[in-house]
């Protein structure tokens, strides 16, 4: 098996539909050439409607069913522990590959570049917008930052930038080394997972995927964003606000925070950069 893809989803069934109709012809366009893939959905807190869309629209595909939501790190850890790839490409069910030469491209570039570990591609809105993904490492100023007017003052706005890589050339046209990638879109091999570990699943939400790019990092493996593999992802900023008031009435915030906490504790709070 070359490649397995893991796709994390949660109580958006028709999402999951569109997600799942253009992998399912990537797959096909990647088989008759004589490969092999699996595609796996792992999913938290099913719904009848997601249980019918697998059964009925997608029964050759495996389906890993949970009562409960159990998070991102153990939803998708699930899915690693079946996977028989030798690459694993792990997204979330809202991401869509529209061409199928995308993913094919990354995969080319991972095999091609041995000191790489885990790669991302460019994001885009479905308006054609660009989707930052790609940052430096959080410090506690950034999480003040991002959720106090703080954030607005000319001086917050340039440590903002900074964190997002609006600072840095050819971002778009080169792939560049970076610090850590949006959990969104991931591809890495499996026998690096097997090495360095799994997500960490003390985290429910959030920061999972800054904790396993900085492992990758610490490993030696580089974390590579790939700019030249454009796919389109619907992200709703659900836990964003600069009223910090309001923000903390936010449950998607509070679990933002938590998670920062449970990642400063274990990794400290010292200013580390490993990308540009």
């Amino acid at each position: 098996m070359e490649i397995s893809i893991i796709i994390n989803h949660y109580k958006s069934p028709e999402v999951l539909k569109m997600c799942l109709n253009y992998l399912s012809d990537w797959k096909k366009e990647f088989e008759a050439e004589g490969k092999k893939a699996e595609i796996i959905v792992t999913d938290s807190e099913t719904i009848p409607e997601t249980r019918a869309l697998m059964n009925d629209k997608f029964s050759d595909i495996q389906f890993i069913a949970e009562p409960k939501n159990v998070g991102f790190g153990k939803s998708v850890n699930r899915a690693l522990k079946k996977a028989q790839g030798e690459y694993v490409f792990i997204i979330n069910a809202d991401l869509i590959i529209a061409d199928p030469k995308e993913l094919n491209k990354m995969l080319e570039y991972l095999k091609n570049n041995p000191n790489v570990g885990i790669i991302g591609p460019a994001l885009r809105n479905f308006d054609e917008t660009h989707q930052p993904s790609a940052f430096r490492y959080y410090t506690p100023l950034l999480i003040i930052l991002r959720r106090t007017p703080f954030g607005r003052t000319r001086w917050g706005k340039k440590k903002i930038e900074e964190f997002m890589l609006r600072d840095v050339k050819n971002l778009l046209s080169e792939p560049k080394e970076v610090d850590w990638l949006m959990g969104s879109a991931l591809l890495t091999k499996k026998e690096h997972l097997d090495k360095i570990g799994l997500f960490d699943e003390r985290y429910f939400m959030y920061m999972e995927d800054v904790d396993l790019c900085r492992r990758f990092w610490e490993s030696g493996l580089k974390v590579i964003y790939y700019p030249h593999s454009v796919m389109y992802h619907f992200h709703g900023g659900a836990s964003r606000s600069k009223n910090m008031l309001k923000s903390l009435s936010n449950k998607y915030t509070r679990t933002h925070i938590a998670s920062a906490y449970k990642y400063f504790r274990k990794h400290g709070l010292k200013k580390v950069r490993h990308g540009i």
